[in-house]
């Protein structure tokens, strides 16, 4: 299932549990990390428990659950808890390589069994870059594991581990290291063949900046991105599904490709097209059949 948005949830917080609940994102991020303060974390823990458990239908949401990282002591507590309510997937913040991925994977089957969960049933959504030793690993990824759904990025405790005072140039633009980071991520998910998802957009205000950022990282072959406002998922899904007019051109090029059998180069329009761009009509086709029928 390819999920375009996903809204973090502070998991102490009823009333943005309850808003995220009728938000448009395809997924639901029920938080036990940055935005729970550590004195709040076992309410947190319980709260995240009862709301997984009492919305089993995730037809048209799913639910998440960043966990802390695993080189602190939280974690498997946070694990232990959450795991009864059967969450679709949990999110995996600074990570060093995918040796924690692994490590993650192993502990979810155990908790799977225990709770009579269908083993590697849970996914996860690895936080790839937000440590500076994690740039010079991300091959580690591939063939890591296969509950790993996608891959995505973090510029924010990524600026902070540099020491920057800033991760954006003058004209809004990411700096050159966050830009490294950014292509990196979605270079080692396409070759780990998962989902790359585009990190947050920060100022929940600037919508134009939203949109345009969502629609640059859409062309750019990310899958889908991340929100940190309520009013960021509807922008987010419409920038990350097809419109009628590049499905229909997806569709002239399928079937110019299947009037001429056998050919690796055809015109259309003037322009010579090839595999590459079949291989793109046929991914543009999918995504808009896949959500078609989410409805």
């Amino acid at each position: 299932m390819t999920l375009r948005s996903f809204l973090f949830v502070p998991s102490d917080s009823e009333r943005k549990l309850v808003k995220g609940e009728g938000n448009e994102a395809d997924a639901l991020i029920l938080d036990l990390e940055d935005s729970v303060s550590k004195d709040r974390l076992e309410v947190a823990r319980g709260m995240a428990a009862e709301y997984l458990t009492s919305h089993q239908d995730r037809d048209r949401q799913q639910l998440w659950v960043r966990i802390n990282p695993l080189d602190t002591e939280f974690p498997m507590h946070d694990l232990a808890a959450v795991m009864k309510g059967a969450p679709d997937g949990i999110v995996l913040p600074k990570t060093y390589s995918a040796t924690e991925a692994i490590a993650l994977s192993h502990a979810l089957s155990a908790l799977e069994a225990r709770e009579g969960l269908e083993i590697g049933s849970t996914q996860i959504l690895a936080v790839a870059t937000e440590t500076a030793r994690s740039l010079f690993d991300l091959d580690t990824f591939i063939g890591a594991t296969p509950r790993l759904y996608g891959m995505t990025w973090g510029a924010e405790d990524l600026a902070a581990a540099l020491s920057a005072t800033n991760n954006r140039l003058p004209n809004g633009e990411y700096d050159g290291p966050y830009q490294l980071a950014r292509t990196l991520c979605l270079a080692a998910s396409r070759a780990a063949e998962v989902m790359p998802v585009d990190t947050v957009f920060v100022d929940f205000r600037d919508d134009k900046g939203l949109m345009d950022e969502a629609v640059q990282a859409r062309r750019s072959g990310f899958f889908g991105k991340m929100a940190i406002h309520p009013a960021q998922s509807a922008p987010i899904n419409e920038a990350f599904t097809p419109t009628a007019e590049e499905i229909a051109h997806a569709k002239r090029i399928v079937a110019v490709f299947e009037e001429n059998p056998g050919a690796g180069t055809v015109g259309l329009d003037g322009m010579m097209v090839d595999m590459p761009h079949l291989k793109q009509a046929r991914a543009v086709l999918a995504l808009a059949e896949a959500m078609a029928a989410k409805g």
